[in-house]
């Protein structure tokens, strides 16, 4: 017959189980660390390929001979949202009068919470003689 009077858990199967929630909560709280900081990138892609769209859009519907390069945000709605707008002459060899007429322009977004955040497009336009 077994003594009941020392029935429960030993001092190692305690530990044993200590040890196995240790591990699984270490790995759940991993991933959520991890998942937290995706959904942080996947909000900054999502935004700043909207707002580099807007910007792009607002450079097409303007005048092409008041295209300069400037720094600048996108007000209270997207605070932490910077453009930089890149405007720069093209060359080509061959044929020269084109290069007169074409300019690149590079859009960079970026987010200033987050440094490594950033968004790059690059667009050509054709400025046409005045």
């Amino acid at each position: 017959m077994i003594n009941d009077k020392y029935s429960g858990f030993t001092l190692l199967e305690v530990m044993v189980a200590m040890a196995i929630i240790a591990i699984a909560l270490t790995a759940v709280l991993g991933s959520q660390s991890q998942s937290l900081s995706l959904a942080g990138e996947a909000k900054f892609n999502t935004t700043a390929v909207f707002l580099a769209q807007h910007k792009m859009a607002e450079i097409e519907a303007g005048d092409p001979h008041d295209l300069v390069s400037d720094s600048s945000d996108f007000g209270e709605d997207f605070p932490s949202y910077r453009c930089d707008l890149k405007v720069s002459d093209v060359l080509f060899e061959v044929p020269e009068k084109i290069s007169d007429h074409l300019k690149q322009i590079d859009l960079t977004i970026s987010w200033e919470e987050h440094d490594q955040y950033k968004y790059s497009l690059r667009l050509y336009r054709f400025v046409p003689e005045t």
